[in-house]
Formats: structure tokens, sequence, C-alpha cells
């Protein structure tokens, strides 16, 4: 009888072999680019429809126009309204939702295999033919209203959507909520989505047609061009800028929150588009620094010291770049001591560098839990969708577990040391300045500004 020790870690298994799906691509004669992966493991179908137009390319007045158009895109089309649409599309057993980004606007179907035909009709009309009914535009205004209300008022929405202001210039899209703000989403209209979508609602730019499951590709790119091959024109584009930071400058900014008994913190700056050719370095650098139970930051911060549940780190890849941000919730009494460790926890690991067993163990976990990622039609068709938005390489995700198996110590200390900057970082608090401001001014990591949310500005304190 075999006794096992339990004191010991169990040696991880050999990778097990693994294929992602080829795909056949095809371009209508508008030029839409079509991607198909044939799954045939079972009868279902994703389809992800991707148009360019998205909230970088919305001005600050009208911010959450993309996303807002989205929300209400399934309420009607001019052939048949809200009701009408949600039985065609139940009868069928056709799932259809929509959702808009900084990058554009993604609508998609998922549906048994043997539906497609009859399902596909009703994806192109609903982009095609938007009405957006009055009553639903309304419905879901509000609904987005009642949300960015209520976000003002949760600690951790509000330390998120100030931390943003803070790490980019005012003019850049990137320093505002996704989905808008009060002021911009009120000035919302039925007009305003219906001319948005004429205008946005378009092929060219590099949008894309990606269908995964098991389908024939010749009847999915027929399908297409028979329900899409008249469509045309392009995305207009908004006003050029840089993900420019809004200081350099280490700063801690204080919400002012009175009788909280814990604070809402985020360290962050601008951090790195997502074509750079550091992204699988940093991509495993980020996992060891936040992006894992094991990570450094959850180690020190949640194991060690008990500071909180837990924390982490994320660089929000785009195409300009996005924010690299480390989010975390503590008590009162730890909220200087957690962002004592935060900030020593970067700069070490950016002075000294990853260790050899980090980097290992971190890219291992990361290669063995890619093939969990993509079990689903659905996740099949999101990872080919993220080739189109980004521009990858065909064989992006076919290479993607010997890419990140290929990073090495080296590699990711480097990356580390161009894309993690905790000399710039700004942290936002959001806590009861009464009891935190002190201990937050000892740590000397920077100046401390107080800022009163009902003032909408820095006070002097």
């Amino acid at each position: 009888m075999t006794t096992l020790d339990r004191s010991r870690r169990p040696a991880p298994g050999p990778m097990r072999d693994f294929d992602f799906p080829d795909t056949e691509r095809f371009t209508l004669g508008n030029g839409l680019d079509v991607r198909v992966a044939r799954v045939a493991r079972l009868p279902l179908v994703s389809v992800d429809l991707f148009m360019r137009g998205g909230e970088q390319d919305i001005p600050e007045e009208r911010a959450g126009l993309a996303v807002l158009a989205a929300d209400a895109l399934d309420g009607g089309t001019r052939r048949r309204g809200g009701g009408d649409l949600a039985e065609a599309l139940e009868r069928l057993g056709v799932r259809v939702s929509a959702f808009a980004g900084w990058e554009g606007t993604t609508v998609s179907l998922t549906c048994l295999a043997d539906r497609l035909e009859e399902a596909f009709p009703l994806l192109a009309e609903i982009v095609l033919e938007p009405d957006f009914p009055a009553s639903e535009v309304e419905r879901v205004r509000n609904q987005r209203l009642a949300t960015i209300r209520q976000r003002a008022m949760d600690p951790g929405s509000l330390a998120s959507d100030r931390a943003l202001r803070r790490y980019f210039q005012e003019a850049t899209p990137y320093a505002r909520p996704v989905h808008g703000t009060e002021a911009s989403v009120s000035s919302l209209s039925r007009a305003s989505l219906l001319g948005y979508a004429e205008a946005a609602y378009r092929p060219g730019r590099h949008g894309g047609l990606v269908v995964a499951g098991d389908v024939d590709p010749s009847e999915v790119t027929a399908l297409a061009e028979r329900h899409l091959g008249s469509w045309s024109g392009v995305p207009g584009e908004g006003t050029p800028f840089e993900a420019v930071p809004a200081t350099r400058e280490r700063k801690i900014w204080l919400v002012d929150r009175p009788g909280s008994v814990q604070s809402e913190v985020r360290v962050g700056h601008v951090g790195t588009a997502r074509d750079t050719e550091d992204y699988f370095p940093l991509f495993v650098g980020n996992m060891l620094l936040g992006g894992t139970f094991t990570s450094r930051l959850n180690l020190n911060l949640r194991e060690r010291n008990g500071f909180t549940y837990g924390v982490r780190s994320r660089y929000s890849f785009r195409s300009r770049p996005g924010p690299f941000e480390v989010s975390t919730a503590v008590s009162n009494e730890v909220t200087a001591p957690a962002v004592r460790e935060i900030l020593r926890e970067m700069e070490a690991l950016v002075e000294e560098g990853p260790t050899s067993e980090e980097v290992a163990s971190t890219r291992d976990f990361a290669a063995g839990i890619f093939g969990l990622q993509i079990e689903t039609v659905d996740q099949i068709a999101a990872r080919l969708a993220h080739i189109v938005v980004f521009g990858l390489d065909e064989r992006y995700f076919h290479d993607y577990r010997d890419n990140v198996r290929a990073v090495t110590v080296e590699r990711t200390a480097a990356a580390l040391a161009r894309h993690l900057r905790p000399r710039e970082a700004q942290v936002v608090v959001v806590g009861d300045a009464a009891e935190v401001q002190g201990p937050l001014e000892a740590l000397d990591v920077g100046p401390v500004e107080v800022v009163r949310p009902e003032l909408g500005r820095a006070a002097a304190d």
C-alpha cells in the first residue's frame, strides 16, 4: 500500500496536446472579412459580427452613445417591433446580444446549427435595419442612467471611475467611463441612436464576421453574401488622440467618503497597446504580480498581512495604451500599509525582476488553462473576433501556448522594466479622509490631495 506524502506538492503532469480549430477565411464582395471555424463537437453555432465604430470615436459630449445603441439594438427593427422580434428569436431558440466598447460594436448570435439559415436573416435585420423605438430608447437610457448614479454611490465603482481621470489627460476618451456620464447619456435621444447606427454600423474599416460551430464554411459564406452582401460603407473615425498620462508625478488622490469603514484602493498608470512586442512576457509578468491567487500581491496583502480578501492587477490592452491598474479593498486602519505594500511589490519587481520559479510556474499555468478557455463555440468565436479587432496573425491562437511557454525570466524582467512604472503611479483611495489621510501622508510616497465628491473638484484641506 502506497502512503501519500501530503507535505509535498504533487508534480505537474505533462502538457496535453491541444489544437485550435482551423479557420477558413473569405471576403465578401463588399469587403467584409468572414472567418469560419468548423467545430463539430456539438450541433451549435456562434456568430459574432464586429463593426469598427466604438466609444473611442465618440466625442465627450455624447459619450456612451455606442454603448446605449447596443443596449437598445434588440428593441425592434423597421420590419417588426420589439415584441415580434423577441418572438421570432424565441421561436427559433436563438440568443442574440449586442455589446459596444472602446474598439467597436459586436452583435452576437448563438443557435442550433440547423437553425442558422433561419436565424441569420434576423441578425442582418437587427444590424442593417434598426428602428430604436422611442419607448425602448427611454427604457434603456433610464436603466443606464440608474447604473451611472449607482456607480457614483458605490465606493468600488467610484474609485475605478475616478482613477481613469488621474491616469489619462482630461481630453483623452480613456479618461472617462466607457458607458459615458450622466450628463452625456441624458442628452441622447432616439434620433441620436438612429444617426449613430446609420454612420457606424458599416462593414468597412476592418469589420468582420466570425462563425464557429458545426457548419459548412461555404454555406456560411453563401448566407453572408445573401444577407450582408449589399451592405456597404465605412464607419466614421473620431478625432485622433494619444493615450497621454495626466501627470508623471506620483500622487495620492483621496476621495473623501465620510463614515466609510474601509477604503477602495486603485494604483495605476497608462499602460501599453495591444500590439506591443512585449505582450506575452508582460502578460506573464502581470499574472505573477497580481493576476493569479498565488501572485506576489495576493500572497503579501492577503496571505502574509491579512489586509484584504483579494487584490488584482491588470493591463487593459487596447488599440491605444489602456490603463494598468491594481485594485483592492481594505479596512481603514490598514489603508496606508496596503498602499505601501502595493508600491513596494511593484518597485521590487521592476528593480529586481521575477524569479525563474515564478516565471516557470506562471507561464505553465497560463498555458495549461488555455484549453479550458475555448471549450465552447462562443469562446472560440470570441477568440477569432479578437484576431479581427486587433489585426492579429491568422495563426495567433494556434501558436498561443507555445508563445506563452517561450517566455523567459529575462524577457519578463525587460518587459516589466519598460511597462511597469511605480514611480509614476497614481494612487486613488475612496475612504474616510478623517481616518486615512494622516497615515497616507506619513507614507511619504507623494503628495496627498483630498477630493470632495459633492464638489467635483480637489479641495484644499
